[in-house]
C-alpha cells in the first residue's frame, strides 16, 4: 500500500522537474540569443560600421550603373567649351551636333537641365539656378574659386570650398567648378554607345535601319560585307568591349566545365577506394578518405592562389583549383553512396556469371546513377559562380574583367553588364542541368 502510494507522487515530481527545466530553457535560450548578438555588435564593431557608412555613395554609384551622363566642360587651360558623352574625346559632339538642350555661343553656354534647373557659363562665371533654393554664382580665380550664394542655410547637397564647389541638387544634375574649369554633367538612363561607337557610321541606327542595311548590297566598308560589318562594329565596341567580354565568360564557362568533369573523373573511381563494401583495407580507406578530406578542407580560392604562384595566370590554373576542391566533395558523396547501394541487385548480376567490371556496370552504376548525375551537375552550376571569383584573383576569364571595370568609378555601366551576363549564364546552366537531370534520370522529355 505504501509503494502504491508513492508512486503518484514520484510521478509529479518529475513532471514539475521537466516543467522547471523546459522553463529555464525557455528563459535562458532568448537570453543566449541576445547576449551573443550584442558581443557580436561590439566584435564586430558595427557603430563604427554604420558611422563611417555612405548612402550617398551607394546611390551615386547605383545611378551611375542603370545610366550615363553628358559631360559639358569649359576648360580654361585649352580654352575649350565641349559637350561629350562621359566626357570622352572620342564622343565629344560638334558644335552642329550638341544636343537641344545646349546652346552654344562662342565661349559662352546655356544649358538646360530640366525641371527648371539652369546653368548659365559667362566667361569664368556660372549661374546655378535652382528651384527652390536661388541663383548660385561662382567665378574660377587664379586661387580657385569665389561663390556667391543665396541668403539662408546651405544645403547639403552644396559643397562649397574655396578650391572647388560642387553642386549636386539631385542625383541627375550636377555641377563642378574649379580653378581650371566649369564642368556639368547631366544624367539619362540608359547605357551610353552601348551597340556601336560614338564614331561609328551605325550609331544611333534603329534595328529595322540595321535589318535593311545588312540586306542591302550597297556595302559600307568594301573589306566586309554590310552584316559582317555590323557585327564587326558590335563585337569591336571600345567603351564595351563586347567581343573580349563574350570571350572571357566563355572561358569562364570552360574554366568550370573542365574542372567539374576532372574532379568526378578523378571522384569515382577513388569513391570506391573509400566506401566500406568495396574495399575491404581499413588502411587504405582511410587514407583515401583523409585524401578527400585534405582537397575538400582547403578552399578553392586558396587553391586557385597555389597554382597561380605554381604556374602563372591563366584559366587553366582555376580549372585546377575547381578540380581539386571538387575530388574531395563529389569523392565523399560518391562513397556515401556507394555503401549505401543494394547488395542484391549486384549479387543479382553476379549470379548470371557476369565478371567484376559487369558487376560494377550492372549492378552498381545504374544505383548510384541519379546521385552521380545530380551531383556533377549541381556542381557544375555552383562552379560557374566560383570560376567567377576565381577568376577576379588572376585565373582569367569574366571575374578579372569584372575586377577591371570596378577599380574605377566611372565604369559601373560595365560592371552592372557583366553582373548582369553572368547571371544570365548561371540561369541557363540551371535550366539545362534539370533538362539533362530530367533526361538520364527520369527518361523524360522537358515539358
Amino acid at each position: 500500500m505504501a509503494t502504491d502510494t508513492l508512486e503518484p507522487v514520484v510521478i509529479l515530481d518529475d513532471v514539475w522537474r521537466n516543467v522547471r527545466r523546459r522553463a529555464w530553457i525557455t528563459v535562458l535560450a532568448p537570453f543566449a540569443v541576445v547576449a551573443y548578438l550584442v558581443y557580436t555588435w561590439f566584435a564586430f564593431d558595427v557603430s563604427d560600421l554604420l558611422s563611417r557608412a555612405q548612402p550617398e555613395r551607394a546611390a551615386i554609384l547605383a545611378t551611375d550603373s542603370v545610366a550615363y551622363k553628358v559631360h559639358v566642360t569649359k576648360n580654361f587651360r585649352r580654352g575649350e567649351l565641349e559637350v561629350a558623352i562621359e566626357g570622352e574625346r572620342t564622343a565629344t559632339y560638334d558644335n552642329a551636333e550638341v544636343p537641344d538642350w545646349v546652346t552654344l555661343d562662342g565661349e559662352n553656354a546655356f544649358v538646360d537641365l530640366g525641371d527648371g534647373y539652369t546653368v548659365e557659363i559667362k566667361g569664368k562665371t556660372a549661374y546655378f539656378d535652382v528651384p527652390g533654393y536661388g541663383m548660385i554664382e561662382t567665378t574660377a580665380t587664379a586661387k580657385g574659386v569665389e561663390t556667391r550664394l543665396p541668403e539662408g542655410e546651405v544645403p547639403d547637397w552644396l559643397k562649397d570650398d574655396p578650391r572647388k564647389l560642387d553642386a549636386r541638387p539631385s542625383l541627375d544634375k550636377r555641377l563642378q567648378v574649379t580653378r581650371t574649369k566649369i564642368e556639368i554633367h547631366n544624367y539619362f538612363g540608359g547605357w551610353e554607345n552601348f551597340w556601336f561607337p560614338f564614331r561609328s557610321p551605325l550609331y544611333g541606327k534603329s534595328f529595322s535601319q540595321l535589318y535593311a542595311l545588312a540586306l542591302s548590297a550597297d556595302r559600307l566598308d568594301p573589306d566586309y560585307s554590310n552584316l559582317w560589318f555590323i557585327v564587326h562594329e558590335f563585337l569591336g565596341n571600345p567603351d564595351w568591349q563586347h567581343g573580349d567580354v563574350f570571350v572571357a565568360l566563355f572561358e569562364t564557362i570552360m574554366m568550370a566545365v573542365l574542372g567539374t568533369i576532372t574532379a568526378a573523373l578523378f571522384g569515382l573511381p577513388l569513391a570506391f577506394l573509400a566506401a566500406r563494401n568495396f574495399t575491404p583495407s581499413q588502411v587504405l580507406r582511410f587514407g583515401t578518405r583523409r585524401l578527400f578530406d585534405f582537397l575538400r578542407g582547403i578552399d578553392m580560392l586558396i587553391w586557385s592562389l597555389i597554382f597561380i604562384r605554381a604556374f602563372g595566370l591563366g584559366p587553366l590554373t582555376g580549372a585546377l583549383a575547381i578540380a581539386f576542391t571538387d575530388t574531395g566533395s563529389l569523392g565523399k558523396l560518391f562513397s556515401e553512396a556507394l555503401e549505401n547501394i543494394d547488395n542484391r541487385q549486384v549479387e543479382g548480376v553476379k549470379a548470371t556469371g557476369a565478371s567484376q567490371i559487369q558487376r560494377y556496370r550492372f549492378g552498381v552504376i545504374p544505383q548510384i546513377l541519379p546521385v552521380f548525375v545530380s551531383q556533377v551537375l549541381y556542381y557544375l552550376e555552383s562552379n560557374t559562380r566560383s570560376a567567377t571569383v576565381i577568376g577576379a584573383l588572376g585565373a582569367g576569364g569574366i571575374g578579372l574583367l569584372l575586377v577591371e571595370t570596378m577599380k574605377t568609378s566611372r565604369d559601373w555601366e560595365n560592371t552592372s553588364y557583366i553582373i548582369i551576363l553572368t547571371i544570365v549564364v548561371v540561369i541557363a546552366m540551371d535550366q539545362s542541368s534539370s533538362w539533362l537531370r530530367r533526361r538520364l534520370i527520369e527518361g523524360k522529355k522537358s515539358g
